[in-house]
């Protein structure tokens, strides 16, 4: 039931004000989240406009637009079978992962982290309260454990239909 309209990163945040977005998805990439600059700071505009959720380098470069830092990971997460845990859940989920930097937890002043890697401890996710924002490391999208973590898109969706309605 959604329109979706997909637009490049090189995208200005006025572009995408301009298109008056229910919501905004931010997805997955490559690379170093911190070599890009222009993207961070038109996150850090987008930031409290719209519902927002990232994923992959959508979460890093949200963790980045709100002050927060990343590492390069020695070895990476790498697969489809990477245990990550709900911090205030009793819950364990299997996601698939591929990147080679993460999200400095203990850096993140504007949000909680809500999921952590059940190997190392990673941040895997952290919820934005301030900006109707969330982030996952992982990606809900390849359904690593079937469909384990689908429902984050349905969380997605309820804070779009939430803030439409408040309007």
């Amino acid at each position: 039931g959604c329109t979706v309209t997909v637009l490049p990163a090189t995208v200005s945040a006025e572009e995408v004000l301009e298109a008056h977005p229910d919501g905004i998805m931010l997805s997955n990439g490559p690379g170093d989240p911190a070599e890009n600059v222009y993207q961070i700071a038109q996150i850090q505009k987008l930031l409290g406009k719209a519902p927002l959720f990232g994923i992959c380098l959508g979460h890093q470069l949200t963790a980045l637009a709100a002050g927060g830092k990343t590492y390069k990971l020695k070895y990476g997460h790498r697969g489809v079978n990477q245990p990550v845990r709900e911090v205030n859940g009793v819950r364990t989920y299997i996601t698939s992962q591929n990147h080679g930097y993460a999200v400095d937890g203990e850096s993140i002043r504007e949000g909680t982290v809500s999921f952590v890697n059940a190997n190392d401890g990673t941040c895997e996710g952290i919820k934005y309260k301030k900006w109707n924002c969330f982030t996952v490391q992982f990606h809900p999208e390849a359904n690593g454990g079937p469909k384990d973590t689908e429902f984050l898109f349905d969380r997605f969706l309820n804070n779009v239909k939430a803030a439409k309605e408040a309007r």
